[in-house]
């Protein structure tokens, strides 16, 4: 029997932990279900939200290609439907430079603390 290796790693996420860890509404996760027939996370019996990890990974795609890109609910549904490997594929290079961004201003405050 293999054990988890990784504590840390849950299994399911509520929507209010979703929306911090994205910095989105709760109530956009809530448009977003509506308006992308894909994403459909797990409801409990009493109707509470439960996203799993590949629920977090589309939520990233569409935040990716309506907060960062501009695109319209519209749009952005169409280039899901039509291009589902390269918004994937996008989100996650976007998302990697973000966090480069970030370590090199990080790195040039801590540059420029020592000067």
């Amino acid at each position: 029997m293999a054990l988890n290796q990784n504590k840390n790693v849950k299994l399911y996420y509520s929507i209010k932990e979703v929306a911090q860890m994205l910095d989105v509404n709760e109530s956009t996760l809530r448009f977003w279900e509506k308006e992308f027939p894909h994403l459909k996370p797990k409801t409990s019996g009493s109707g509470v939200r439960q996203y799993m990890e590949k629920d977090i990974e589309q939520i990233k795609v569409i935040r990716s290609l309506i907060k960062v890109r501009g695109l319209k609910i519209a749009a952005a549904r169409k280039y899901l439907n039509e291009n589902r490997k390269g918004a994937d594929k996008s989100a996650q290079i976007l998302e990697t430079l973000i966090s480069v961004r970030d370590q090199l201003m990080e790195l040039k405050q801590k540059i420029d603390s020592l000067v």
